[in-house]
């Protein structure tokens, strides 16, 4: 499927209505919140909660929640296809990259050493 059919898929007007009312669902939840200043904080974040919910329920239901869940799907099972490495060559590995660090740090200090002394030796200043 190309990319122009693939987006008329996921399209349209009632996509987009459904995409509002997600969005009006979240903005009421965060207005009760607030409207709910009296009430205790359970029912204040009870409502807050249930706009959230609600907001992905209507979401889901329209052409792009369903092309992100399929996203997510599709990503789980290439997830599953890859060789991941066992403990002993994650250790292994680790310990390589340890090392070449040190390797390279000591490389480094000595190279500062080394140029800081020829800088004295050459301009004549310090002890």
């Amino acid at each position: 499927m190309n990319d122009a059919a693939q987006q008329q898929s996921v399209g349209g007007s009632v996509d987009a209505v459904k995409l509002v009312v997600a969005v009006l669902l979240i903005i009421a939840g965060i207005v009760a919140f607030y409207v709910l200043q009296t009430q205790p904080d359970w029912v204040r974040w009870s409502a807050v909660a249930a706009g959230i919910v609600l907001a992905i329920v209507v979401f889901g239901s329209s052409g792009r929640g369903r092309a992100i869940w399929r996203f997510i799907l599709d990503s789980r099972q290439e997830m599953r296809k890859v060789a991941w490495p066992t403990r002993q060559e994650t250790i292994q590995t680790t310990l390589v990259v340890f090392v070449f660090v040190l390797i390279v740090g000591f490389f480094f200090w000595a190279l500062d050493l080394f140029l800081s002394w020829a800088v004295r030796f050459l301009t004549g200043s310090g002890g």
